[in-house]
């Protein structure tokens, strides 16, 4: 049975939007962490924005250097009622009864189901009790508005199953659901 695993890149306010913040911290330690989740797992599952965003972005990556080739090449599963095609190499459009088709893939044999960005889908997942492990990495910057991956009324108890505390002042969280 896979898993579903939601990676994000969060403000110390817990904003995800538009993550360009992000880049003045990136190095070697944060590269690794990521490259833990295209090494270890075979299916993206993203939201419409995500997938368009990601779509645009690196087909024109194809190096395994900036994870082009892992990007381009992995199996895609779009979450979208108003998506009609997905063009991407690999992308496969789920829409209609999305619950059920989330499960089944869920129960299917295979590495994991990894959601990148897609804020709307990870919270709906997380209201479902869909997500298994949340890989977060909390930069230290506060942004003051944007979207945020928990949203005011959502609760939710975690159980802090790693820490990391890189160079550049990041802290990565890997988390799960604490489910008794």
């Amino acid at each position: 049975m896979r898993q579903i695993i939601v990676t994000e890149f969060l403000s110390l306010d817990g904003v995800m939007e538009n993550p360009a913040w992000t880049f003045p911290y990136w190095n070697d330690e944060i590269a690794r962490f990521k490259a833990e989740e295209t090494t270890a797992n075979d299916v993206l599952l993203i939201g419409r924005v995500t997938y368009e965003g990601f779509a645009a972005a690196w087909p024109q990556r194809t190096d395994e250097a900036s994870g082009g080739r892992y990007f381009n090449g992995v199996r895609k599963y779009v979450v979208s009622n108003t998506l009609d095609k997905a063009e991407w190499n690999n992308s496969h459009i789920i829409k209609g009864d999305i619950l059920n088709e989330i499960t089944r893939l869920k129960q299917q044999d295979g590495e994991n189901l990894v959601v990148h960005g897609s804020g709307t889908l990870a919270r709906w997942l997380m209201q479902h009790d869909l997500v298994d492990r949340y890989r977060l990495l909390i930069y230290p910057v506060v942004l003051g508005e944007g979207k945020r991956l928990f949203q005011e009324g959502g609760a939710a108890k975690l159980k802090l199953v790693e820490t990391r505390s890189l160079s550049s002042g990041v802290a990565a969280l890997i988390y799960e659901p604490d489910r008794q």
